[in-house]
């Protein structure tokens, strides 16, 4: 077998068998196909695409060149959650303990943020002396004591993705569907997850801004995860404007606990309860998503989501008390207001630099080597439609060290106004059940 006729006979738009991608993969893993032979491989994919087949193919080539995470002997159906990324998506936060809270195991490994997207790993690192770091053995019993336990990943998961990721990085290959599927999907299957839920989100900030591509993107996913043996499912969700009104990784912590206690932003409430009604549906806790979301909504109202959570926080050697009192979390040194310029209509919120901007401040990292600061962000006032005057704030920037007026201009030209009166978005788009 050789790589060139493997390459020729993708660019000429033919299916590839199972045992060519296994050799490409293999062989590129273990150093023995060239980067520039793996860069014409990939630019060929993405001119030609791949069918269904192919790409299940792909994906559990690229599985199989790491370590797989064996979950069975947590008890129950685990069911994973992952997002595509998106500005403010604190999601995680108060999702995992909503749902764990009704009965259904999450053993959730997360990554860290890089750019202008949160990592949520660095959000939980907010809390006081909490940990990511277990053993395998204690993170299986965490999840079979609580329902619930959060890791970091594994370095060895699905290797192959790390690698070719770097390459089509450099390569303008990124932009390929069946690339991005089998890359999300690579990890979430050796995470070893029984069911998956996707957040795949469009808009300014979020990773595949077009609509149709966001659509393309869930579907992929979906049809991947069910030939490999896994119940899939997704929604598509708006990131026209940052989740919630926070941005940063304290920030974000308060705005999840907010949650739990039947208090948080109308857009975070709404999209925890689509995902963790097909989470729980998926998990079989459930006869329908009606019933799922009535058995979240109970432990949201019963405090039984806000205790789960002290018991996730403590279990990971956090300071639990912080869920009722979230001033023990990290706090900026100085509040900086952002105020409108204009009188009229919020109609457009760029989110992407939004994201930026808090990066900028120091909440997201520009590098995997920077120092990120847990207290900054930004808490916005002013979401898509609301009505401002000239001087109302638009946002409160969370400083320390940084310096910010840079930051000012950039979050006062995030905001686009209008004289009309301006309706928001659709949160949900479309759900692929």
């Amino acid at each position: 077998m050789r790589m060139v006729d493997i390459i020729a006979k993708k660019r000429d738009g033919e299916e590839l068998e199972k045992a060519e991608i296994r050799y490409v993969i293999n062989e590129y893993t273990n150093g023995l196909i060239p980067d520039y032979q793996m860069s014409a491989f990939a630019m060929a994919i993405y001119f030609q695409d791949m069918t269904m087949k192919e790409r299940a193919e792909l994906t559990l080539a690229m599985v199989e060149t790491g370590d797989r995470v064996d979950l069975s002997e947590i008890e129950g159906i685990k069911v994973d959650k992952h997002s595509t990324g998106g500005v403010g998506d604190k999601t995680t936060i108060a999702l995992a303990p909503l749902v764990a809270a009704v009965g259904v195991p999450v053993a959730k490994m997360s990554g860290r943020g890089l750019g202008h997207t949160g990592g949520t790993i660095d959000k939980l690192e907010s809390i006081p002396h909490f940990s990511v770091e277990m053993e395998p053995s204690e993170f299986i019993a965490l999840v079979n004591r609580n329902k619930l336990a959060v890791v970091g990943q594994t370095g060895n998961l699905a290797p192959a993705d790390k690698k070719l990721y770097a390459l089509r990085d450099v390569t303008a290959s990124v932009n390929s569907i069946p690339l991005i599927a089998s890359s999300i999907m690579s990890k979430k299957i050796a995470s070893g997850a029984d069911a998956i839920v996707l957040d795949v989100k469009t808009g300014s900030g979020a990773f595949m801004k077009d609509y149709d591509q966001a659509r393309e993107l869930a579907e992929a996913m979906v049809e991947i995860g069910e030939q490999l043996g896994r119940r899939t499912t997704a929604i598509i969700s708006d990131m026209s404007q940052p989740l919630g009104y926070t941005v940063g990784n304290s920030l974000e912590v308060k705005e999840a606990i907010d949650l739990l206690k039947g208090e948080g932003p109308n857009d975070l409430y709404e999209l925890c309860m689509r995902l963790g009604s097909q989470m729980v549906y998926a998990a079989n806790k459930a006869k329908s998503l009606e019933e799922a979301r009535e058995m979240l909504d109970e432990v949201i109202e019963n405090g039984e989501a806000l205790n789960t959570l002290k018991r996730f926080i403590e279990s990971q050697k956090g300071d639990p008390s912080i869920v009722d009192d979230p001033s023990k979390l990290p706090t900026a040194n100085k509040l900086v207001q952002v105020v409108s310029p204009y009188t009229g209509y919020v109609k457009t919120i760029d989110a992407e630099q939004i994201g930026i901007a808090a990066m900028q401040l120091g909440a997201g990292r520009a590098t995997k080597e920077s120092r990120i600061d847990l207290a900054v962000g930004i808490e916005l006032h002013k979401k898509l439609g609301d009505h401002v005057k000239q001087g109302d704030y638009l946002a409160t920037l969370h400083v320390n060290d940084r310096s910010f007026e840079q930051v000012v201009q950039m979050v006062e030209n995030a905001y686009g106004f209008s004289d009309k009166k301006i309706l928001p978005p659709n949160l949900i788009y479309e759900e692929l059940i």
